[in-house]
C-alpha cells in the first residue's frame, strides 16, 4: 500500500525542521503515545495505544531513520506488531519552503499482514489521512500559532496533553505518520 501527502505550515523550514526534532513539540501531536525510547542513535521503539470502542488497542513499533539531509529530507524505515497482526514499511520526508511557508510532503510504502489484509486499502487510505491531518492540525498549531488582533502568540489547543516518555532528538513527523498509520491498521484488525 502507497500513501503520500503534504502539508503547508505557515513557518520557514528551519523552524519546521527543529520542530520535528523536539521531543516535547512531537509529545503534544502524537494521539495515544505511550513512549518512544532510543534503542541505538538511528533505531527507536514506540509504544502507541489506540481507544477502539471500549477496548483501549496497544501496539509496539520500530523505527530506523536514514539518509538525513539536515534541514531537507531524511527515510524511516519501520515495523510495527500486535498480536492481531503486523505492518512494516518506509517513509521519505522532504521539506521545502516558499516566501517563507513550508512545505512538508511525504511518501509511505507499507506491508501489511494479519486480519488487515482483508479489509484493502481504500478503506485504510481514508482513515490514514484523516488521523495525519489530526496530527498536522496540531503540528500545525504547535510549530506556527495563530495571532489575535493584538499581536500576541494565541496556543491553539486541540488535543490535551499526552503521556509520553523521553522522545529521542531524532524523531521525525514521519515516524508519526507511520504510527498513526499502524495505529489504523490495527484498529481495524481488531475489530
Amino acid at each position: 500500500m502507497k500513501i503520500s501527502g503534504s502539508y503547508k505550515l505557515n513557518a520557514k523550514k528551519e523552524i519546521v525542521w527543529r520542530a520535528l526534532n523536539n521531543p516535547e513539540v512531537l509529545k503534544q501531536c502524537i494521539p495515544g503515545c505511550e513512549s518512544f525510547e532510543k534503542e541505538s542513535d538511528a533505531v527507536f521503539n514506540a509504544i502507541v495505544t489506540s481507544k477502539v470502542g471500549p477496548m483501549n488497542v496497544t501496539f509496539s513499533g520500530k523505527v530506523t531513520v536514514s539518509n538525513i539531509q539536515e534541514d531537507q529530507s531524511y527515510t524511516l524505515s519501520g515495523e510495527g506488531q500486535s498480536p492481531v497482526g503486523f505492518a512494516n514499511g518506509s517513509a521519505d520526508v522532504e521539506l521545502s519552503e516558499k516566501y517563507g511557508v513550508t512545505t512538508l510532503s511525504y511518501q509511505i510504502n507499507v506491508n501489511v499482514g494479519g486480519k488487515i489484509v482483508q479489509l484493502g486499502s481504500r478503506l485504510i487510505d481514508g482513515v490514514a489521512k484523516k488521523m495525519s491531518n489530526y496530527f498536522f492540525g496540531r503540528f500545525a498549531d504547535v510549530v506556527a500559532p495563530v495571532n489575535n488582533k493584538t499581536g500576541e502568540t494565541v496556543e491553539v489547543k486541540r488535543v490535551g496533553e499526552l503521556k509520553s516518555n523521553f522522545l529521542n532528538k531524532y524523531i521525525y513527523s514521519t515516524a508519526v505518520i507511520f504510527f498513526l498509520l499502524l495505529v489504523v491498521i490495527f484498529y481495524f484488525v481488531s475489530r
